[in-house]
């Protein structure tokens, strides 16, 4: 599938996106930004730690039955479904349709279920998983214990919930530069999505306190793994940002014509941090494995 027609298909999903601004739609993953998420955002930022979660879970257990929040586009669903042996069925949610249609074009090793769902009100009954797995996808929810507690519902006695948060965003470079680089230029309003949101749940201590208030009193470890993100190009780089993620509605509700030249801001700002040609800059996150 060519590039264009992800985009088209994403938006045929949603329509046209929207010029939001605020927490309230941090989640909303609308129109194009899906296409673009995919083909920017996953390669530079989410594939390594889709491969560490994927190799984490196949060793923690054996496994029978596999749920997956939050799920995007499929970049931890298709390491799932190479990693874990086919007797394993895997189940993969996320609550934006234009996500998972997309997730569902690109397709994986072997079939998985696609399911639209809300992790705060998950359509499963209880105790039906051996394992729930969640890449990146905590950090949006307005009440975290809520979610944890749909978690554990679902999962079963001695099962297991492995998930995954950013750390704080001055351990992760390029969004890091991009927030700052925004900042400056939108004085009055600065556009804060990345470091409200995916970088807004670092603090080790809230995210034990949410997962005990969620359920899970079994034993809890918490890993903090960097790795290294990689662009052919500031650009590239810049454009994986400003239009695969939430931070376009917020540039846009001050004018979508300002899309380019928030676009050509971070760019700039990256290449005057780590070079003209291809960059290189450090990521940083939390990787939880908490058993009921």
């Amino acid at each position: 599938m060519t590039s264009v027609e992800r985009s088209a298909l994403a938006t045929r999903a949603l329509g046209e996106e929207a010029s939001l601004n605020g927490p309230d739609n941090d989640k909303a993953f609308t129109g194009s930004i899906a296409a673009i998420y995919e083909e920017y955002l996953v390669p530079l930022i989410f594939e390594p730690y889709a491969v560490d979660l994927a190799h984490r879970l196949a060793a923690s257990r054996p496994l029978t039955r596999v749920l997956e929040l939050a799920a995007g586009t499929g970049v931890a669903t298709r390491q799932l479904a190479c990693v874990l042996p086919e007797s394993v069925s895997i189940v993969a949610t996320d609550l934006n349709q234009a996500m998972l249609d997309l997730a569902d074009a690109i397709g994986t090793a072997r079939p998985v279920r696609w399911r639209q769902a809300d992790i705060q009100q998950l359509p499963f009954r209880d105790r039906q998983f051996d394992a729930v797995v969640c890449q990146f996808g905590f950090m949006f929810l307005a009440d975290k214990a809520a979610a944890f507690r749909e978690a554990y519902r679902v999962v079963r006695p001695g099962g297991v919930l492995v998930f995954s948060v950013w750390d704080r965003i001055e351990e992760n470079e390029f969004a890091d530069v991009v927030t700052t680089a925004l900042g400056a230029h939108f004085p009055e309003d600065p556009p804060r999505f990345l470091a409200r949101t995916p970088h807004g749940y670092h603090d080790l201590a809230e995210v034990t306190r949410d997962v005990r208030a969620g359920g899970f009193r079994g034993p809890l470890e918490v890993s903090t793994v960097a790795s290294r993100s990689r662009a052919a190009s500031a650009r590239v780089s810049a454009v994986a940002y400003c239009h695969g993620t939430p931070l376009r509605n917020e540039i846009e509700a001050r004018a979508e014509s300002r899309l380019g030249e928030a676009t050509d801001i971070a760019a700039r700002a990256i290449a005057r941090r780590f070079g003209s040609g291809v960059v290189d800059g450090k990521i940083q996150a939390h990787v939880v494995t908490a058993v009921r």
